[in-house]
């Protein structure tokens, strides 16, 4: 195990399951803010803030919104490089970082 622990291509499964990982976290946090942001603006409304304040909130919203899709993107780039990395590293799948990494892909697999 210690030698397959130095294997490059290890750790560069760690490294491109961590990204993925990462990506997936942050376009979470992005739909919650637009649903947070969301709400927030609504009750400005019904609340008849000032008008200013209500059209900056909704930029901030509309920049939130903006994140989703370019977060998709890279969570698409990253999925396909992590699995194309694990169909070509077949041999290392006892491994516990493989094993992790290909959980992952089937975790995230039905949202590509």
């Amino acid at each position: 195990m210690a030698a397959a622990a130095q294997d490059p291509r290890i750790r560069n499964i760690k490294i491109k399951t961590g990204v993925l990982k990462r990506l997936v976290k942050e376009k979470t946090m992005y739909e919650k803010e637009v649903t947070d942001q969301t709400a927030k603006v609504e009750r400005m409304k019904a609340e008849e803030q000032d008008e200013h304040n209500i059209r900056k909130q909704q930029e901030v919203l509309e920049e939130s919104k903006m994140m989703i899709p370019d977060s998709n993107r890279r969570i698409k780039t990253a999925f396909a490089e992590l699995k194309n990395l694990l169909e070509t590293t077949e041999e290392l799948k006892e491994d516990e970082n493989y094993q992790t990494a290909s959980t992952l892909i089937e975790e995230v697999s039905p949202n590509i």
